[in-house]
């Protein structure tokens, strides 16, 4: 659902991403595990059109993000790093507003919503503004908005940060229910080793390279160690 080529990505004589190429199935949730400036930011900045990538392609459900971007973003789902939503607005007219956005029928966007704030246990919250809100409760919000127009791939940029370890679980759990539900595809970034070993599959990034593809226990086992936690300090250090 979602194809990497040879993507690099320059800031002045700086590569955040070099030659990157990866490629990520129907109902699979994968952790791109990197520390601080591995690349990670740049790449979700390039996946959602963000940033244009010097050399490389991406193609999203067989749509060239290069040559179709409107068609290939209509398949993506995303949650960034900062919070984006109005904190003026409700959380009910931060919904709707996206729901709008994807030209989604008022009855559709209204009965999603519904089901999404349900399953996520902010119903309540739904007419209150949002900057009244946690931040627990925030991302869950941002989890509904990203999935409200059913996309295959959803990527979750470093999502649990200043998040409390009961919201981290409960919005993990959310993406998993989604993923055995629609098969949905899940690229999620995190610097958490503990986030990357609940994932069904881990890709290492350090300075823009892929350093390792496989299971948490085989991706430890190619770079030499035992744990994963083990093997990530000493492969990025």
């Amino acid at each position: 659902m979602l194809e990497v080529q040879n993507l690099t990505k320059r800031y002045g004589e700086r590569a955040a991403l070099n030659g990157l190429t990866l490629a990520i199935p129907s109902g699979q949730f994968v952790a791109l595990l990197g520390p601080n400036g591995a690349g990670k930011s740049t790449l979700f900045q390039v996946l959602t059109g963000l940033f244009v990538a010097d050399e490389g392609e991406v193609s999203v459900a067989g749509e060239s993000l290069r040559r179709t971007a409107v068609k290939a973003l209509k398949h993506i789902g995303v949650v960034f790093q900062q919070m984006s939503l109005d904190l003026d607005l409700s959380v009910r007219r931060n919904l709707q507003f996206h729901a709008d956005l994807h030209g989604l029928p008022r009855a559709t966007a209204k009965e999603r919503i519904a089901l999404g704030c349900e399953a996520l246990g902010t119903t309540a919250d739904l007419d209150r503004p949002v900057r009244e809100l946690s931040g627990g409760n925030r991302r869950k919000v941002e989890l509904v908005r990203a999935l409200l127009h059913r996309p295959a791939v959803l990527l979750m940029d470093e999502p649990t940060v200043g998040l409390d370890p009961k919201s981290r679980r409960d919005l993990m759990a959310a993406v998993r229910a989604d993923v055995a539900a629609r098969q949905t595809s899940v690229l999620w970034a995190t610097h958490l080793v503990e986030e990357a070993e609940a994932a069904d599959r881990v890709l290492v990034l350090h300075k823009g390279k892929l350093l390792a593809d496989g299971t948490p226990k085989s991706v430890a086992e190619q770079l030499g160690s035992a744990e994963l936690e083990e093997a990530f300090i000493r492969a990025t250090a």
